[in-house]
């Protein structure tokens, strides 16, 4: 077995258009086709080969998760859970965003002690502005993704119930 790989690095490996790797041409064929030797470190090529059975079971693993399913009941309250959490989630950044917003004062918030350089100040100043710009991305993104529950959920979000 040993045989295999000192027998491969006897003949010139070439490389190809099409990043082809071979060493089963002549030196004359491989120049026809416009490829060059490799010289230095010895190449190895590893081919994936997919058996097949498992083409057809990861294909079909990706939409029913194992062949498990959930009930209607089961995903309801699942739904149920996530909105209250998300809710819960976005009442507390409104609240962190009314505080930020309150301390900042439209841009003029109340010096600290240590701030008697202008330079400090401004630079705490920028930095709250910053943190608030950052709350409200967040915000919207939890308002986004509590508006989607809705569309999503059981009932049309547009249509009332009857």
């Amino acid at each position: 077995m040993v045989q295999g790989p000192a027998q491969a690095e006897d003949k010139p490996v070439y490389r190809c258009p099409g990043n082809l790797y071979t060493d089963a041409l002549t030196a004359k064929e491989a120049a026809a086709k416009g490829c060059k030797t490799l010289d230095g470190a010895p190449i190895t090529v590893i081919q994936s080969v997919i058996p097949k059975g498992a083409a057809r079971s990861t294909a079909s693993s990706g939409s029913s998760a194992g062949g498990e399913k959930v009930s209607s009941d089961d995903q309801k309250a699942r739904d149920a859970d996530r909105r209250k959490i998300l809710e819960a989630e976005l009442r507390k950044e409104e609240e962190a965003l009314a505080a930020l917003q309150k301390e900042y004062n439209n841009g003029q918030p109340d010096r600290k002690g240590d701030e008697r350089n202008f330079q400090k100040y401004q630079d705490r100043v920028n930095e709250m502005k910053a943190a608030i710009t950052r709350k409200e991305a967040d915000v919207a993104a939890l308002k986004r993704e509590v508006g989607n529950l809705g569309s999503a959920g059981g009932a049309p979000a547009g249509k009332p119930a009857q």
